[in-house]
């Protein structure tokens, strides 16, 4: 490779000028130009807008003051500001580098595989256990998160592991306590370019409204594009349907996002379940796609080392079409529009055709999907909703525009290597549902 040196040189009347310099390999100049260069945004693309790395001044003074109360609460130093980006050194500028990040195995038992299936422990602590659809979601009243012992713990795992998501109101939840119970579940996963509380990687940030102040292109007319045409159109402020973090080795488990600033109307979020997807195909249909396997892409883009002027591109990793959940033994439809790039084996249009129609099953299908309203009854007090990205697509409505803030946490544990059992069942099969028979 040709040796260069790439800088950049400004003067008061001129112009940056760029000098290139034959000394040292041009992927690492051209690293060295990004990483020095403050003008150029390696934090976020284009889909989310741009932040500087470090404490955030000009973010803390958007947090709406209860996030502020529950943050100082958990003696969480927020005086040099709000939200923390990673280290602009620590960013992967290129492919290989990110690639690398987590590309090894890690050791992870799930907590519900051993759980008792009556749940007696969790149940019988309770005071109510709400199913807020025949399928999908299931809310607990009268549980603290913080307070949970092991055994409810893992209780909670496995009927989220049935159920998709668990829904917990007018919850006294510090970020700490959240990471904690993220890393009880598995490995939390600490991402190279989000935004996280200060001192915590692993718990990000979920705020839109920050995102908006800092040049995210969401509103009214943009929030459900990529639920259209995810290839035209990218997903901003997570308004598309999606699961999170299909691109890693051990993708994402169970997910806990934690709201402590709620719009009074809007701002809901949407879940799709992934078994409820699968057995919604035909019997023939579904021998087709047992044991198939598809490319997965990440979000994040980055430069190709080879090709550093070819564009960014994506992390790509080959999983499962169809899963098996180690906790219930289920199968479930491992897919999304936005990150699911193809089918291996098949043609460009035969994969195209397959994936947009199971998309479609996904995102077209109400009786398979649960829409929570984030709601409390207490002041200074949140609303938690644990699910799990294996089997499960979700999304966030952007209907309240940013009128009042919506602010929360989120903690994500990485689960096992994907994999397909063929003697595993659906779900309607294992639990003796109707399942049509198509002529």
């Amino acid at each position: 490779m040709t040796t260069t040196t790439i800088s950049e040189v400004k003067s008061i009347n001129t112009p940056s000028v760029i000098q290139i310099n034959a000394d040292i390999p041009l992927d690492q100049a051209l690293e060295e130009l990004i990483r020095n260069s403050k003008e150029i945004s390696i934090t976020r693309g284009k889909r989310k807008g741009k932040f500087e790395t470090g404490a955030d001044k000009e973010g803390l003074e958007l947090l709406p003051e209860s996030s502020k109360e529950r943050l100082q609460a958990d003696g969480i130093d927020i005086q040099a500001g709000y939200p923390e980006a990673p280290p602009r050194e620590d960013i992967p500028i290129y492919l290989d580098q990110a690639f690398e990040i987590r590309n090894y195995d890690v050791p992870f038992v799930d907590r519900g595989k051993n759980a008792d299936p009556e749940k007696k422990s969790l149940f019988g602590a309770a005071t109510e256990i709400i199913n807020l659809t025949k399928n999908v979601g299931t809310e607990i009243v009268g549980l603290q998160l913080e307070d949970l012992t092991d055994q409810q713990k893992d209780e909670l795992a496995l009927l989220i592991a049935e159920r998709v998501v668990v829904f917990f109101r007018d919850q006294k939840l510090s970020p700490s306590a959240q990471h904690k119970l993220g890393d009880y579940y598995g490995n939390v996963e600490v991402h190279a370019q989000v935004a996280h509380v200060p001192g915590l990687p692993g718990t990000t940030v979920i705020w839109n409204d920050y995102q908006v102040k800092k040049g995210m292109n969401l509103n009214f007319a943009t929030s459900n594009l990529s639920n259209w045409d995810s290839t035209k159109y990218l997903n901003v402020g997570n308004q598309g349907w999606h699961t999170d973090l299909v691109h890693e080795r051990q993708p994402a488990g169970y997910t806990h996002l934690h709201l402590d600033a709620i719009p009074d109307v809007g701002g809901d979020t949407i879940w799709s379940s992934g078994y409820g997807a699968y057995d919604k195909l035909s019997d023939e249909f579904k021998k087709f796609l047992d044991g198939k396997e598809a490319v997965y892409v990440s979000a994040h883009q980055y430069l190709d080392r080879e090709d550093p002027f070819g564009g960014p591109k994506r992390i790509e990793r080959v999983h499962p079409l169809v899963r098996t959940h180690p906790a219930t033994g289920w199968k479930f439809l491992y897919v999304n529009r936005g990150m699911t790039k193809r089918i291996v084996g098949l043609s460009p249009v035969e994969s195209d055709l397959v994936l947009n129609y199971l998309f479609d099953v996904y995102e077209k299908n109400a009786d398979i999907q649960v829409r929570f309203k984030w709601t409390n009854s207490k002041q200074g007090y949140g609303t938690s909703a644990i699910w799990d990205n294996r089997i499960s697509q979700h999304r966030n409505v952007w209907d309240h525009e940013g009128d009042q803030p919506r602010h929360g946490t989120r903690v994500t544990s990485l689960a096992e290597k994907p994999y397909f059992d063929p003697e595993s069942k659906s779900q309607r099969e294992a639990l003796g549902k109707y399942l049509h028979q198509w002529d």
